[in-house]
């Protein structure tokens, strides 16, 4: 399976996620109230973010497998590799060694490797360096959304206030991502801008 297909499963399911919280926010035609309740709604929207969340650590999981174990960038460029598996699956078992899994989520963690597995990074870097904040940002609200402590919560509201400037006591993960991030030139949600960087970085690493 090419890089095609891996970049093609990630937008499609990004659209998934996208489309999930809209229909959630529907507004009865007739009424013009909200179809569902707002529990639904923002259980619905922090499902979709994080499935969103889930998709992009299959789609680095993917894409660096492949490469590693020989496939080319879609543009047809080979990079060069310090590893040569002889198929994904050992790429795999490579990447997870004597561990149980690999933290795709740690944006550190995925940099330190494929500067390990490819010359310079490539074709992985400069772009995951270039939003390495905002990839770090989206696993603080993943944090939040897997359980809620008094530590998650601390990272989310000093996450909010570094979007917002001011603070933003006790804020919910669902006030968070269905917030309108305020340097967003189209007035764009905080889920809409994570997701936009996502879907731009991972076209730059496929195509390479």
């Amino acid at each position: 399976m090419s890089l095609t297909i891996t970049l093609a499963e990630w937008q499609a399911r990004a659209v998934q996620c996208d489309s999930l919280i809209s229909n959630a926010h529907k507004m009865d035609v007739n009424t013009g109230a909200p179809i569902l309740p707002a529990l639904d709604k923002e259980q619905i929207t922090i499902a979709a973010f994080l499935n969103l969340f889930i998709a992009w650590e299959g789609f680095l999981e993917d894409a660096m497998t492949k490469l590693m174990s020989g496939s080319p960038t879609i543009s047809g460029k080979f990079p060069t590799r310090y590893v040569i598996p002889p198929t994904q699956v050992a790429a795999k078992e490579l990447v997870i060694g004597n561990n149980k899994y690999f933290d795709y989520a740690n944006i550190d963690f995925v940099k330190r490797l494929t500067k390990m597995y490819f010359d310079s990074g490539y074709p992985f870097e400069p772009h995951l360096s270039s939003i390495s904040s905002d990839l770090a940002d989206l696993r603080t609200m993943r944090n939040a959304s897997a359980h809620i402590t008094s530590t998650t919560q601390r990272a989310l509201e000093a996450l909010a206030q570094r979007i917002f400037v001011t603070p933003r006591p006790g804020i919910t993960l669902y006030q968070l991502l269905t917030a309108v991030h305020p340097h967003s030139p189209s007035g764009q949600t905080v889920f809409s801008e994570s997701k936009d960087k996502l879907l731009v970085a991972a076209g730059l690493i496929a195509n390479g």
